[in-house]
């Protein structure tokens, strides 16, 4: 069993199962435990593509910047899918929280009883974690959420854990009770909140005391966003740090210095040694009470 479990989640555009794999390789060169790190990934590209590789096929191919515009189609397709109808019961949004609750499921039965979960999350992955977040720690305060598998968790079990009956110890692992580090990179939660009032630009709950939040946002990436200035709440929860998203030197040469900074944070170093440091911590640490 593990002491640590790393889940990420992919962000915006055409995504291959697989891509987490660099990155779970590279985080664990200078862990004190690596043994003691499960790696996990949630992948929801799978339920945006064929609809979208359709709509591309028909009208992108006599286009110019077809690279750009590839992405541009893909990457707000996700978010308008993501976000459309996300009352009904089938919604994209619903299976989309029914994922990441399979990967933290899957990632604690890896664990030891008192194991730490850290979670990376890029781009709108940022967002729709956040929203899974959001929905876990309103259930947890009984008020019902307006949308997703949060208004009724154990309804979901098939989905979550098979025929496995989800515990109570599994629903407050997946609500986040164990969750001590949130790491987000070319986060876009302000494009979704701005046109909101600042009273209504909350984030969710702390889920444990000992919990913190690092934003990673690089100034040339148009998609990556600060957040604590978005309002005092946030500004409680969340540390934002500045960094240069480069990914190696071809990565400076070609897009550290404009918008392709977007997909370059887990190839850069100084991001890769603050997730590093963050496993650590947990690796590390004595558990705590959440």
């Amino acid at each position: 069993m593990k002491q640590v479990a790393l889940v990420t989640i992919h962000g915006m555009g055409e995504t291959e199962p697989d891509y987490a794999a660099t990155l779970f390789q590279t985080v664990q060169q200078g862990l004190v435990q690596p043994a003691q790190l499960y790696c996990g990934t949630v992948y929801y590209q799978d339920l945006l593509q064929y609809n979208e590789q359709r709509v591309w096929q028909a009208t992108g191919f006599r286009l110019r910047w077809s690279k750009l515009r590839r992405f541009m189609l893909f990457g707000f397709a996700d978010a308008a899918a993501l976000e459309h109808r996300k009352e009904q019961p089938h919604s994209l949004y619903h299976y989309s929280q029914l994922k990441i609750a399979r990967a933290l499921y899957l990632a604690k039965q890896q664990l030891t009883a008192d194991g730490k979960l850290v979670l990376l999350a890029h781009s709108l992955g940022c967002h729709v974690l956040s929203c899974y977040l959001w929905d876990a720690q309103q259930a947890k305060a009984g008020v019902k959420p307006a949308a997703g598998i949060w208004r009724d968790i154990k309804r979901y079990q098939a989905g979550i854990s098979g025929d496995i009956a989800l515990t109570d110890e599994d629903i407050a692992f997946l609500r986040g009770d164990r969750l001590t580090a949130l790491i987000t990179t070319g986060c876009n939660i302000p494009i979704f909140v701005a046109a909101h009032a600042i009273e209504q630009i909350v984030p969710f709950t702390k889920p444990r005391h000992d919990f913190i939040w690092h934003n990673y946002y690089d100034k040339d990436d148009v998609l990556g966003w600060p957040l604590a200035d978005l309002s005092d709440s946030y500004a409680a929860l969340v540390t934002d740090i500045d960094v240069n998203a480069a990914g190696g030197f071809f990565g400076w040469l070609a897009a550290s210095w404009n918008p392709l900074s977007h997909n370059q944070y887990w190839r850069e170093q100084s991001v890769i040694a603050a997730l590093r440091l963050q496993l650590n911590i947990a690796l590390q640490t004595p558990p705590v009470k959440p």
